[in-house]
């Protein structure tokens, strides 16, 4: 009997530890969202991109724009040099996303007024440039800027994703909230939206096309939709290269006067 007893309770045991071994080893939604923050993107990186805005009525404005990258693990530098049409040609952006969570420094350069402008904490959450994406879009959100939460799984054009629900820290924040789709595994957002205090979707991020380059994922197709105002940006990127190597003065306030030129 003892050693029938004794049989038992180390099945039970086996059978406890294995049913509680997939918990254990289920990724947090934190992780996630690290995971897709600290994919590998380059050190450094030139592409051209082309920006079509679509207001309510259906018509379109066009914008051309070099840009380049670069990331020395510490700090991600990125500058836009708008090259077409004429109305914004020259015109360039400049932003610094620090891998410690420090918030973005931005700056753009606007040739009408000749001089350099920092983007002020608080219009972060202005349109860029007239599009869909605000200036805070065109940055690097740290994962700690907020909270987050996996909601369930599901399969999008036959990727597993995480739904990852993203509150942000900052009570002065433009969206009660974030849903993301991420890719299980490759650490891509498919899909990302974002709600007003109300509680409804007021724009829509939709990835269409991305692609490896030099065994890094790219994203080559993404439409920003605003809801609200049924208006739309996509951006379209090609001539994509990661041997740019860039020297650090690039990235400065006096390139961006300029132009691409290095």
């Amino acid at each position: 009997m003892k050693t029938y007893n004794t049989r038992m309770i180390g099945m039970i045991s086996l059978l406890v530890l294995l049913s509680t071994a997939p918990l254990a080893a289920q990724i947090t939604a934190v992780q996630v969202m690290e995971n897709v923050y600290s994919r590998p993107n380059g050190d450094s990186m030139a592409a051209n991109l082309h920006m079509t805005i679509t207001n309510a009525r259906g018509a379109t404005r066009e914008r051309s724009i070099a840009q380049f990258r670069q990331d020395d693990g510490t700090t991600e530098k990125k500058i836009m040099f708008f090259t077409a049409p004429a109305d914004v040609r020259n015109t360039s952006f400049l932003s610094y996303s620090y891998s410690d969570g420090r918030k973005d420094d931005q700056w753009i350069y606007l040739p009408a007024l000749g001089r350099v402008k920092r983007i002020a904490s608080d219009k972060t959450n202005d349109s860029f440039m007239g599009s869909d994406f605000t200036y805070d879009d065109m940055g690097v959100r740290h994962p700690a800027a907020d909270t987050h939460t996996i909601l369930r799984e599901e399969t999008i054009d036959g990727w597993q994703c995480y739904v990852v629900q993203s509150i942000p820290i900052d009570p002065n924040s433009n969206f009660s909230k974030t849903i993301s789709w991420i890719i299980k595994d490759e650490w891509i957002g498919l899909k990302k939206e974002y709600y007003s205090a109300k509680g409804n979707v007021e724009k829509q991020l939709a990835i269409q096309a991305y692609e490896k380059i030099d065994t890094i994922w790219v994203i080559t197709d993404m439409t920003m939709s605003n809801l609200a105002k049924s208006t739309s940006t996509r951006i379209t990127m090609d001539e994509v290269s990661f041997q740019s190597n860039l020297k650090e003065n690039f990235f400065t306030e006096r390139q961006m006067t300029i132009g691409p030129r290095s």
